[in-house]
């Protein structure tokens, strides 16, 4: 192991700045939609549509890694990022508490905030992610990016749980309150995450040959130009639509088709990301033990992942057939399960994809990556409630409409299988000999 690589402490150290980033994005897009919704009883697709503003605000993650492509610095594109991003996340509280006194100045604000936040995202996010991939040895990078989306999760889960806690009774200036907390916090927890662990690396990192301070549009073209980083990140998109579709689904298939109560299927939901947690834990720990090709260990996961991702999505077609009476939490549970499993995999090989066989575009790839999934995600949501009340209006049928998207992202996740086996991983000039090869998909 070189000076540079990561100590498993330094991983972690690392994983709370996506734990902060998780905190004060579930701040946003659950507790403050859900304000708008109830409180102030505004029409659902307001936050519908400010979330799906933050997410068009990823496709400039390629132009944040470019930025520190540059300086080949990252750790003031994460700091500055979370900062945007918290600021953006106290805004977003302070426009639902102008919408009580002003709607109009309270929807303006509402923007802006959500602006940053899309922006402080991108660029604290895809940084940090090319931070890792830099830093982190090849034999640990499975488990690095298991540690790493488990600790976003767990921002997602102790943000969401003390918020419920401190914003009852609701008012306005108590969600204040609540978001400054948060956010400041978050920010402390980033300074603390990062400070001196890219410092080694910059002053042992070898000089970058043949580098060039071009343009972002020409660095852009080039990255394109290379066939892997097309590839994986053709393969990001296909992989996370077929991910996201069944998002705002699952819970009204479940009340429709079986008759769940509104707590019954977010118990449900609770289920399904119980197996997500354990699907990651497994090709965490799994990867980094066995097999001495990491590349080519990750790419069967990612292969399989999306493989079983396609059998658990054809287990619901047939829990919408058979209706009450099929084992509904069963293929629920197989559906989080497998999820996490590929979700871990491509994500591992993210990290040697992003590193590409150049130096100096890794920001770049990464938010091509990110990009990709970004997008994917919020056409994903979308495009699975549109696809079930289009084929319901024609069919007049619940049943199969919920069957017919399914179906739909089964098919999906095998496109992306088979984009996977296509990924071979590449190579770093300075590293034929042992090859970083992460090639999954």
């Amino acid at each position: 192991m070189t000076a540079t690589t990561l100590s498993w402490p330094a991983i972690v150290r690392l994983g709370l700045v996506q734990t902060a980033l998780g905190s004060i994005v579930v701040l946003t897009t659950s507790t403050i939609n859900r304000v708008m919704v109830v409180e102030l009883a505004l029409p659902a697709m307001l936050p519908g549509i400010l979330v799906s503003w933050h997410y068009a605000l990823q496709v400039l993650r390629p132009r944040w890694g470019h930025g520190s492509d540059l300086g080949q610095r990252r750790t003031p594109w994460i700091i500055g990022g979370m900062v945007v991003l918290a600021l953006g996340g106290f805004g977003a509280a302070a426009s639902v508490a102008m919408m009580t006194y002003n709607l109009t100045a309270g929807l303006v604000l509402a923007v802006i905030a959500f602006t940053l936040i899309g922006i402080g995202v991108g660029a604290a996010g895809t940084s940090l992610l090319v931070l890792l991939a830099a830093m982190t040895d090849e034999k640990r990078r499975p488990a690095a990016a298991t540690i790493v989306w488990i600790m976003m999760i767990a921002g997602f889960i102790l943000t969401a749980a003390l918020a419920g806690h401190f914003l009852d009774p609701f008012s306005p200036a108590r969600l204040i309150a609540v978001a400054a907390n948060v956010c400041s916090a978050a920010v402390i927890l980033t300074l603390a995450a990062v400070w001196n662990v890219e410092r080694v690396e910059v002053i042992n990192a070898p000089t970058v040959h043949g580098k060039v301070e071009i343009s972002f549009a020409a660095a852009f073209q080039q990255v394109w130009q290379d066939k892997l980083a097309r590839r994986f990140a053709i393969f990001v998109f296909v992989s996370m639509l077929a991910y996201s579709a069944q998002d705002l689904i699952l819970e009204p298939f479940a009340g429709l088709v079986f008759g769940y109560t509104p707590g019954q299927s977010t118990a449900l939901s609770g289920v399904q990301n119980s197996g997500v947690l354990l699907g990651m834990l497994l090709v965490g720990c799994a990867a980094t033990t066995w097999g001495g090709n990491k590349s080519e260990t990750l790419r069967m996961w990612t292969v399989g992942g999306c493989a079983a991702s396609a059998v658990a999505l054809t287990s619901l077609v047939a829990a919408a057939l058979v209706g009450i009476g099929w084992p509904l939490k069963i293929s629920v549970f197989m559906l989080g399960f497998t999820n996490g499993m590929f979700a871990v995999a491509a994500i591992g090989s993210m990290f040697s994809f992003a590193l590409g066989d150049t130096q100096g575009r890794e920001g770049i790839r990464m938010g091509l990556f990110g990009a990709s999934q970004a997008i994917a995600f919020g056409i994903g949501g979308f495009a699975g409630t549109a696809l079930v009340d289009v084929t319901r209006f024609i069919t007049g049928a619940p049943v199969t409409a919920f069957a017919v998207v399914f179906a739909t992202e089964a098919f999906m996740f095998l496109a992306a299988a088979l984009l996977a086996l296509r990924l071979a991983a590449p190579l770093r000039g300075t590293e034929l000999a042992n090859p970083l090869a992460l090639a999954v998909g």
